[in-house]
């Protein structure tokens, strides 16, 4: 059975940082786009970036300019990181992922709260 397990979620203030992880395990014969979505409290879950398995970015212009998505093939990891931060209610980030094992399917993980407030 394969899971998507996110850390790195965090109370910080504004202007910090985070870095957020997501890691595949079990079994998969290979992982294709993986990304990183978020959802506030009765608000519909944003997606926020994507990355390719060739390492192609994608970020919304929300956070363009201060969040950076990258991967880790060796490591099945996907990263978020957040610069900057604005102050906002607190919000689930959740990663997601195209995995093959052996059909292809859309996977996600069960979230880490990220919450910006002085």
């Amino acid at each position: 059975q394969v899971q998507l397990v996110e850390s790195g979620g965090d109370l910080v203030q504004p202007g910090g940082s985070l870095r957020l992880s997501c890691a595949a395990s079990g079994s998969m014969f290979s992982i294709g786009d993986m990304g990183w979505y978020r959802q506030a409290p009765g608000k519909q879950r944003e997606l926020v970036a994507t990355i390719t398995s060739g390492g192609s970015t994608n970020v919304v212009d929300s956070v363009k300019g201060r969040f950076t998505i990258s991967r880790d093939n060796a490591k099945n990891t996907v990263y978020l990181q957040m610069n900057s931060l604005k102050p906002a209610v607190p919000a689930v980030y959740y990663c997601t992922a195209r995995l093959f094992t052996p059909a292809w399917g859309v996977y996600w993980g069960q979230g880490t709260q990220v919450t910006v407030s002085s």
